[in-house]
């Protein structure tokens, strides 16, 4: 699959909050740093993270922008509650290797009632 295309799958399964369908679209050894969070490294943590934030609350990934260059996808993102952020993810062998994350965690938190830290 094409960088493009990973990302296509990975709004799919996010979306389903198909947390197998989401992992097994990163390395085993995979970087997920979500900005407002600390890096989560590896398949095994990045599963852990999507249980608890899919449990946590609701969410929708909704594609505004999807770009590729080379080895990296470029999405540009809402949710249904006005929350915007982006995401960039490197891809290699059709799966993610290292995905970076930016959005309002403040804003998110609000927005489904969760505790601020």
């Amino acid at each position: 699959m094409t960088p493009k295309q990973v990302i296509r799958a990975w709004i799919d399964a996010f979306n389903r909050a198909d947390v197998d369908a989401l992992c097994a679209l990163y390395h085993e050894d995979a970087v997920n740093h979500q900005i407002a969070n600390g890096p989560v490294v590896g398949r095994a943590a990045i599963r852990a993270d999507f249980e608890r934030e899919f449990a946590q609350a609701e969410m929708t990934c909704i594609p505004e922008a999807l770009f590729e260059d080379g080895a990296w996808a470029i999405l540009e993102w809402r949710d249904p509650n006005g929350l915007r952020g982006c995401g960039f993810f490197r891809c290699e062998a059709g799966r993610i290797r290292f995905q970076r994350g930016y959005w309002d965690k403040l804003a998110f938190l609000r927005l489904h009632g969760l505790p601020v830290d």
